[in-house]
């Protein structure tokens, strides 16, 4: 049944689960479910209440909002070196005095390291306003101020969250409120976090989900975690890294899917397996949708190449045509006809006819009919 992301934020609310695990495409409304959760923690009117409740006392979220308010000022006019300075808000200035009053920037300079290099060094300004960037050579010598990717930015601030998110748990963890070296996080309810760092290599996203498991797992039972991902592989190290593989469980595990209305649903995720959530199921179900639906345009052709393609990757074929019926030369030209460029700005190539669109659904139900790897994924998302 469809919902809109509010009545789906109250269903997450609602649910008596530790942590809620959520994997959706980009594009589906993942920030924009964080901002309807957070609203529903913490209405606005509670914020005019005196005293106030600051959604920070509740929920701590990190998303692309999180990252908009970092922002570079490079200053090219007074030829000034580059910095990134953090724009100053409540809940920044709060962050930011947390993290400086608890000695916690030398923990963050670690984290952003680990997953970038060691010679990379960030330097806070001393009211941590600001940060810049130096390549350390190891000779006593650094390079100056650098301005860093943007993947380096991402990874920068989400240290920070990380972080702060050690420091939360570490002093919930204290049973008695008076003897924790600060009270600030005495009613955090919950902690929403949406697709944390995207440009990390497999091998450090791997590294940075056990670690994130770690943290939750060890945090006290009260405190909840929603967690929206585009990444299979993060989905999948956090499912098994917090047991959620075990006994068959499957409350708190979904997928986020946007509907052509603009409505939303929240389906139950079945099992661990990442499979069901990767790009060439995404490409079959497009394909069988637009079949069902008589809808079969040029590019659902381009579509059926790109999922020939990758299965022949996964099974060791050398080429794609090899998975084609009997005729392999006539429906590899066929399926070339729509699927290459023209090469001349006065060829064109006509809209596929009944024909052509039903040649789509035999070779898609070739593939799906004559080869294991995809009766396994029948039997993995039954």
């Amino acid at each position: 049944m469809s919902k809109t992301l509010t009545e789906i934020a109250e269903l997450l609310k609602n649910a008596n689960n530790k942590v809620q695990l959520i994997y959706a495409f980009n594009g589906t409304g993942k920030t924009r479910l964080s901002r309807e959760f957070k609203h529903l923690i913490t209405p606005k009117g509670e914020e005019a209440t005196d005293p106030p409740v600051l959604s920070r006392s509740k929920i701590l979220y990190f998303n692309a909002f999180t990252e908009d308010l970092f922002y570079w000022d490079n200053d090219l006019a007074l030829d000034a070196q580059p910095r990134l300075r953090i724009q100053p808000n409540s809940f920044t200035d709060w962050l930011l005095a947390i993290l400086r009053d608890l000695g916690q920037d030398g923990n963050i300079v670690r984290y952003f390291q680990h997953y970038t290099s060691n010679k990379l060094t960030p330097h806070f300004s001393e009211d941590f306003s600001e940060v810049t960037f130096s390549l350390e050579r190891g000779d006593n010598e650094s390079s100056g101020n650098l301005k860093i990717s943007k993947g380096e930015e991402s990874n920068f601030i989400w240290s920070i969250f990380y972080t702060l998110l050690d420091q939360v748990i570490s002093t919930r963890n204290v049973p008695e409120p008076e003897d924790r070296e600060t009270r600030e996080f005495d009613q955090l309810e919950y902690v929403f976090i949406d697709d944390p760092v995207s440009s990390l290599d497999e091998n450090h996203l791997i590294e940075l989900a056990v670690n994130l498991a770690g943290l939750i797992k060890a945090s006290p039972t009260d405190l909840r975690f929603v967690i929206t991902t585009h990444s299979p592989l993060f989905y999948n190290v956090l499912h098994n890294e917090l047991g959620l593989n075990k006994g068959g469980k499957k409350e708190g595990c979904y997928l986020l899917g946007r509907l052509d209305d603009g409505s939303f649903d929240l389906c139950v995720k079945y099992g661990d397996s990442n499979k069901s959530f990767s790009y060439h199921l995404h490409l079959r179900q497009t394909l069988e949708q637009a079949i069902a639906a008589g809808q079969v345009q040029r590019y659902h052709f381009t579509l059926l190449r790109n999922l020939y393609e990758k299965t022949a990757s996964f099974l060791g074929y050398p080429q794609w045509s090899a998975l084609l019926p009997d005729d392999k030369q006539a429906y590899m030209n066929r399926i070339m006809q729509f699927t290459s460029h023209s090469t001349l700005s006065n060829e064109s190539v006509t809209e596929p006819t009944p024909q052509e669109k039903q040649t789509v659904k035999l070779l898609l139900d070739h593939l799906v009919a004559n080869y294991g790897y995809w009766q396994q994924e029948e039997g993995q998302s039954a």
